[in-house]
């Protein structure tokens, strides 16, 4: 692990992504809601991205500023996040996909 803690901003896009997985509602069977994974599975990803970045494997060979987590989830069985590194040091979350389907 670095010393380095980065900033991590998350986008509308990513946002986007969470709206169009995720029910507003948690249903009835338990799958979760946007809020659900906005309170537990975001604030572990936002982390993940601020303190290992750079261990992190890049999304395309040669591309260091792009990095993948592909991860389980407490609430969703898996899910991916893109980072992308800005000008500025910072990390920003550009891209989510959940597998709400993956068996537990």
């Amino acid at each position: 692990m670095t010393g380095n803690r980065r900033v991590v901003r998350v986008t509308s896009d990513f946002f986007r992504d969470l709206d169009r997985a995720l029910p507003t509602q948690r249903g009835s069977a338990g799958q979760p809601s946007v809020i659900d994974f906005q309170s537990l599975e975001l604030l572990r990803i936002v982390e993940h991205f601020a303190v290992l970045f750079d261990e992190l494997p890049e999304l395309l060979p040669g591309r260091a500023d792009y990095r993948l987590l592909i991860a389980a989830g407490m609430l969703v069985p898996r899910f991916s996040v893109i980072g992308q590194l800005a000008a500025d040091g910072a990390v920003e979350l550009v891209q989510l996909e959940i597998d709400i389907d993956a068996p537990w």
